[in-house]
């Protein structure tokens, strides 16, 4: 009796790979979705190690949200990826949609940003903003270099919520983070596939709990579809009783690429901006980089070199903060290494926080209206 033939694993393979529907198929191996993405560097290393747990990462495509309090510096923010983003390919487009109106031709000229690059759609409610940004989506390929700002999530209501208002209705609104979940489950995927970095801002508000927690607006939905959520703090940064400026916050709520519950802080002056070298100096103290010495307005810094362990010379805090000192420290490896290892997430973790995200899309199908 003769065996039969084996079908080579090559002949199945080729036959499925042409049998089906979807055009943009690929052997998992050669998938441009999984490869390499695109990273935009912003000049604040601080501010890259959020986005991705590395000094010189950044930015990458995807659904990205800041929520905080109002003037938590979310929008500026914003525009700082905007701003680098622009920069880094002089021939990208932005699509800023716009319900707030807070970004100002001042705003604009302060980052150098060439708003005849920003296409501005002015937006109503929701569904307003699903449609039209559905649209813009399709006409997008692949390989077009294209960002997105949305200003913001937290003031859009629903067609519904203003068709209420017209018939004079006082009813509650149970439509919204309905509207919201299908805006993300359609421009999620839109944003993976086509490699287009979308930042939508977004509200907080606290829990009525004993210990209150923020909570984003929207019901569940923000939560679920985000790559990466930042909450933004803020305090004040004095010279002396003199205000000079604000310290933001920046805490991971969410991340697929960053442990969460990480905080990394950057100051903001009204003299000078961001400070490119903010939130440096506490992890090169830990890190032995850097050594302290005195107390309060008396402490001195001074670099430790790291072959040798030398102890260089000692300056105040106010002359730290430049190429020369703080500077120098980012451009060492094991400073970059300390630094991705003690923030860069593990990815058996990750995974398991993606499952866990699908189950509670399940589980809060009626949840989230019940947080509007």
């Amino acid at each position: 009796m003769k065996k039969p033939i084996a079908v080579k694993g090559e002949d199945v393979m080729s036959r499925l790979m042409g049998s089906g529907s979807i055009k943009s198929t690929f052997l998992l191996s050669d998938s441009p979705f999984y490869m390499s993405k695109d990273t935009v560097t912003t000049e604040v290393p601080i501010i890259n190690t959020a986005f991705s747990g590395d000094i010189d990462g950044g930015l990458v495509s995807g659904l990205t949200m800041f929520a905080g309090q109002s003037r938590t510096f979310k929008t500026l923010l914003g525009l700082y990826c905007m701003k680098a983003y622009l920069e880094k390919y002089p021939n990208a487009v932005a699509i800023l949609y716009d319900s707030e109106f807070s970004i100002t031709p001042e705003y604009l000229a302060t980052y150098n940003i060439d708003p005849t690059r920003i296409i501005h759609v002015p937006i109503e409610h929701i569904e307003q903003l699903k449609f039209d940004i559905v649209h813009r989506l399709d006409a997008i390929k692949r390989g077009d270099k294209v960002f997105i700002l949305v200003d913001s999530l937290g003031m859009l209501g629903s067609k519904k919520e203003i068709d209420d208002a017209m018939d004079e209705k006082s009813v509650a609104d149970m439509t919204r983070a309905k509207a919201i979940r299908s805006l993300l489950r359609i421009i999620t995927p839109q944003l993976t596939m086509k490699d287009i970095p979308c930042i939508i801002i977004n509200h907080i508000y606290q829990t009525l709990e004993m210990f209150s927690k923020n909570i984003m607006s929207g019901g569940t939905a923000p939560t679920l579809a985000a790559n990466q959520i930042f909450f933004i703090t803020k305090a004040q940064e004095k010279d002396g009783d003199d205000l000079i400026g604000w310290k933001f916050t920046i805490s991971i709520d969410k991340s697929r690429f960053v442990r969460e519950k990480s905080k990394f802080s950057f100051i903001v002056t009204y003299e000078e901006g961001i400070n490119k070298y903010s939130g440096i100096l506490d992890l090169a103290l830990e890190n032995g980089n850097v050594v302290r010495s005195g107390a309060a307005k008396g402490t001195r810094y001074a670099l430790v070199n790291s072959e040798t362990g030398e102890v260089g010379e000692e300056f105040k805090e106010t002359q730290i903060y430049n190429e020369s000192f703080l500077g120098s420290i980012l451009k060492e490896t094991g400073f970059k290494e300390y630094v991705k290892n003690k923030f860069s997430l593990n990815k058996t973790l990750s995974a398991i926080d993606d499952e866990d995200d699908e189950i509670l899309d399940i589980e809060d199908e009626d949840l989230e209206l019940i947080q509007e």
